[in-house]
């Protein structure tokens, strides 16, 4: 009996290694396949058919953007997990645990905090090197093809170095004391919290203006020396003195910063600055504070005597102090568990709690009107001192800060009430070290409210008469 012949060279599937091709008619010899690992035996075209259908994939979806970080790292995870598949890869690819460790080594890093780009850049070096290890035993697995692109792409986006120091995957190792970003993300790792620490924000600049860590707004007297800060890791110290005779606005010529002494990290260090003195050092002579070549304390000198930056990496904690015509400037941001960290004796604190109320000069929200109600002095629009009018000021700050918040009429209230053009740079560079260190974007930008609470817009009429008011009371 005779049986049919089945028709050879028709293939049988996407992954099916049975029978030879026929042959066909003479082309440039393919060039020579890479040594197979032993555990390919049977189904030998498995890998390489997964890969053509990547490739096949990616011509069908050409011209896709690369996803955001946090996508990206949430696609790889996730993919990684799976252990099913059509094609199904072997024990030996070790992607899915590469994967992981490089999420827990940046799932604590925030992008607002200094040091972040030294830190991912570690994490994605390790990343890769992770990669390459187990390269031969995961060709042809997606996952892996897909996180070697990632990589790449972000290194480009970060401009990390190919060489260059990487993270250990064990953070107990690496975890350095002097690091306050280190070792906070150690405590969040043991606690399983991913939430990166939250940071505080305060500033002080003008007339004074304070900006306290819960983002209130207040115009102040507060002649005399006053604590901005007293915790257990820092202390702050500003004194203001009257600006014009027979006024009661004042501002900053002094200020003082105490690093405390923090176990192996650094001893105390202090810094003062007074007008016309802004040193790039401590009061000791030195400039920074701590062991080794990564100091845990330093100032940076950014331009000479106007403005300088201190960096206290132990405490996560950056501040900021300039010289702005006659007056200085300050501006901080501290973590929220520092921040926090005192004592019931150390409640007077600026920053944590305002000025008091006997020290305030507006309603605590930058509305000056609301103090006298709505009764309104036969006097407005008037010129409050020589060489600028309500109209001038305006035009003069708009110049500078065209969006008209809080801290575009506190720029207009300060020329109305000391006639000193500076304070037009005092609060522009204000804004600026807010959107430096200021850790939420939403928050920049502060409006005054209405009585009840509610936003209100940047109505010409309402600025007037409320800046009017405020200037009445300066000068009773």
């Amino acid at each position: 009996m005779m049986r049919k012949k089945r028709k050879r060279g028709a293939p049988l599937g996407p992954c099916s290694s049975h029978g030879p091709r026929p042959a066909k008619a003479p082309a440039p010899p393919p060039s020579p396949e890479p040594t197979r690992p032993a555990w390919t035996g049977m189904g030998l075209r498995a890998a390489p058919s997964c890969a053509a259908a990547a490739e096949v994939e990616q011509r069908r979806r050409p011209g896709l953007c690369p996803p955001p970080l946090e996508l990206l790292l949430l696609l790889l995870l996730s993919l990684g997990l799976l252990h099913a598949g059509d094609c199904q890869q072997p024990t030996q690819c070790r992607i899915q645990k590469c994967t992981t460790d490089f999420v827990s080594l940046t799932s604590h890093l925030n992008s607002a905090i200094d040091g972040f780009d030294s830190e991912f850049c570690k994490a994605l070096r390790a990343y890769a090197g992770c990669t390459q290890r187990t390269s031969k035993a995961c060709r042809g697995n997606l996952v892996y093809h897909s996180a070697v692109l990632g990589i790449s792409d972000l290194m480009s986006q970060r401009n990390c170095s190919k060489d260059g120091p990487t993270s250990s995957t064990n953070p107990e190792v690496t975890h350095d004391p002097c690091n306050y970003h280190s070792h906070a993300g150690v405590r969040e790792h043991r606690r399983g919290d991913q939430n990166p620490p939250s940071y505080l924000f305060c500033g002080l600049f003008g007339d004074p203006h304070l900006r306290t860590f819960k983002d209130h707004f207040q115009t102040c007297k507060v002649e005399g020396a006053w604590p901005l800060i007293d915790n257990n890791y820092l202390s702050v110290q500003v004194t203001n003195v009257p600006v014009v005779p027979g006024s009661s606005a004042t501002a900053t010529n002094k200020i003082t910063i105490i690093f405390k002494a923090h176990h192996e990290c650094t001893d105390q260090k202090v810094y003062q600055a007074v007008t016309d003195d802004l040193p790039a050092a401590f009061v000791d002579g030195t400039t920074s504070g701590g062991d080794g070549d990564a100091k845990s304390l330093r100032i940076v000198e950014r331009e000479s005597g106007h403005y300088v930056e201190m960096h206290a990496r132990y405490i996560g904690t950056t501040v900021f102090v300039r010289q702005v015509g006659r007056y200085l400037t300050l501006a901080i941001r501290m973590p929220e568990d520092l921040a926090m960290s005192y004592e019931e004796s150390q409640d007077l604190q600026l920053c944590m709690n305002g000025c008091p109320v006997s020290e305030r000069i507006d309603d605590g929200q930058g509305q000056v009107s609301a103090i006298l109600g709505h009764s309104l002095p036969r006097t407005s629009l008037v010129q409050a001192w020589p060489g600028y009018t309500l109209e001038t000021a305006n035009t003069q700050c708009h110049e500078k800060m065209p969006v008209k918040d809080i801290y575009f009429q506190s720029c207009v209230f300060d020329l109305l009430t000391t006639g000193d053009a500076n304070f037009t740079a005092a609060a522009h560079s204000a804004l600026e070290d807010v959107e430096a260190l200021h850790p939420r974007k939403e928050r920049w930008h502060i409006f005054p409210s209405s009585g009840n609470g509610t936003p209100r817009g940047g109505s010409n009429l309402s600025v007037s008469l409320g800046l009017t008011c405020l200037i009445l009371i300066v000068f009773l």
